[in-house]
């Protein structure tokens, strides 16, 4: 589009989409209700990023701790993921000398690329 030399290009709203027709010329939302709608809605999407992981995290713990309940020291990664554990979701790692040693809030274990064992508490929490 060709503008005139004196012809001012309006931005349209980040919110609405709707032309900008006053204000500054760096001017990013038609009116103050669109601006509080779009960081509204900037929050409320990061607000449920942390709880989806937060939740996935929970879940994993919930299902460690069954295993340690059961006195299962060893599992294949297949077998543990069937039952809703999703590796990528862990609260900490380490490298362990040749092993590579997560945890998940309050219980450490060592995963392998097709199995996890040696799944404890972490005594000094």
């Amino acid at each position: 589009m060709v503008y005139k030399k004196n012809e001012r290009r309006m931005p349209t709203c980040l919110e609405c989409g709707s032309k900008i027709r006053y204000g500054r010329s760096d001017k990013k939302f038609c009116s103050e209700d669109c601006r509080c709608r779009h960081f509204n809605t900037m929050a409320r999407n990061g607000r449920a990023i942390r709880r989806r992981v937060l939740r996935q995290l929970s879940m994993n713990h919930d299902i460690l701790e069954e295993l340690m309940r059961s006195d299962v020291g060893s599992i294949d990664l297949i077998d543990l993921m069937g039952r809703g554990y999703v590796p990528a979701y862990v609260t900490s790692y380490r490298k362990n000398g040749k092993h590579d040693e997560y945890s998940c809030f309050d219980i450490k274990f060592i995963m392998t690329r097709t199995r996890v064992y040696s799944i404890s508490k972490i005594q000094n929490v």
